[in-house]
């Protein structure tokens, strides 16, 4: 037996969560969260695509390397082990997104000069087209979630309604929605001031039957409003006065578009509906951006698949020959 076979075994990787973070990429993430004040999810994304990054470098320089030494050949390198461990697109394409807003800190907060970073390439992940309602079923949404909250005789039938015309009515993010407060609403001028990724805020407005919506269930939800318990300042609360949750309201609306046939469907198709027919109906690309809170514009642009019908009509109105 050779004396390579007769090596002991070696120890077994110690779970992430308990390898040491490099100092740098703790100040990094530090920096995020205290900082630009970016959600919880991306600090520990960026923490996970970092750690496999170090952890990557590692055995790339045999265990001695720094950020200022990375080179292109070993981000290359870093792309190909993803790719050959089978990872998705978006999933490398966010990894390097990581490493790139790492060398980004590390530039502006400790003088780094070059990033090798800079000249690669993001992987193109398939744009999926998302899904949404057309017009008639949202009609049949709104007919069955009105219905609901005329029967069901409690505040829980009108803040499911108020709920889905929230939605609709000003492309909320799930997370958007569940951390309105009261003070957020201003029903006068029918707007919400609207919490955004990156803590940034925008000014929505809101249609006239989101609003009124809204106003009966801040009206009848005076019970639950009342517990010693209740969270006053959230907007939706559920029986036990607490705010409502994430789960809860995805529960709720899969429910409700399930009534109607959305199958596959989820919480953030609505947000979709908003922005599809905003555009089908003739919306400023650029407008509709800012309502859904996109910093690039590149993101609203997928939406434009759904406007081929109002192009078409333009089109027969304007071409002499159409």
């Amino acid at each position: 037996m050779s004396a390579r076979a007769r090596k002991p075994a070696p120890a077994p990787a110690a779970p992430r969560a308990a390898r040491a973070v490099r100092p740098e990429v703790a100040q990094f993430l530090e920096h995020l969260a205290k900082e630009r004040q970016v959600s919880p999810h991306t600090v520990k994304a960026y923490a996970r695509d970092l750690a496999d990054f170090a952890e990557f470098m590692d055995r790339f320089s045999g265990g001695s390397w720094d950020f200022a030494t990375v080179d292109r050949l070993a981000l290359r390198g870093f792309l190909g082990a993803m790719e050959r461990r089978g990872l998705a697109r978006k999933s490398m394409a966010r990894a390097l997104s990581g490493v790139r807003a790492m060398y980004r800190f590390l530039q502006v907060h400790q003088g780094l000069e070059t990033s090798p970073v800079r000249a690669a390439k993001t992987p193109r992940a398939a744009r999926k087209l998302p899904g949404y309602l057309d017009r008639e079923r949202t009609e049949a949404l709104f007919q069955g979630a009105e219905a609901r909250a005329g029967n069901d005789g409690d505040a829980s039938g009108l803040r499911d309604l108020a709920i889905l015309e929230l939605f609709y009515s000003s492309g909320l993010r799930l997370s958007e929605l569940v951390g309105l407060n009261t003070s957020d609403l201003d029903l006068l001028s029918d707007q919400v001031k609207v919490r955004g990724k990156g803590r940034k805020e925008r000014i929505v407005p809101l249609g006239s039957r989101a609003s009124r919506a809204l106003r009966h269930y801040l009206d009848a939800r005076e019970d639950e409003a009342r517990r010693p318990s209740a969270d006053r300042s959230a907007v939706f609360l559920g029986k036990r006065g607490k705010r409502l949750s994430a789960r809860t309201v995805q529960r709720l609306v899969h429910r409700a578009l399930d009534t109607v046939g959305g199958d596959g469907l989820k919480t953030h198709s609505l947000r979709h509906t908003f922005a599809t027919h905003l555009l089908d109906a003739g919306a400023d690309l650029r407008a509709v951006q800012e309502l859904l809170g996109h910093a690039s514009l590149s993101t609203t642009q997928i939406y434009t698949h759904t406007s081929v019908e109002r192009l078409k009509k333009v089109y027969q109105q304007a071409h002499p020959r159409a």
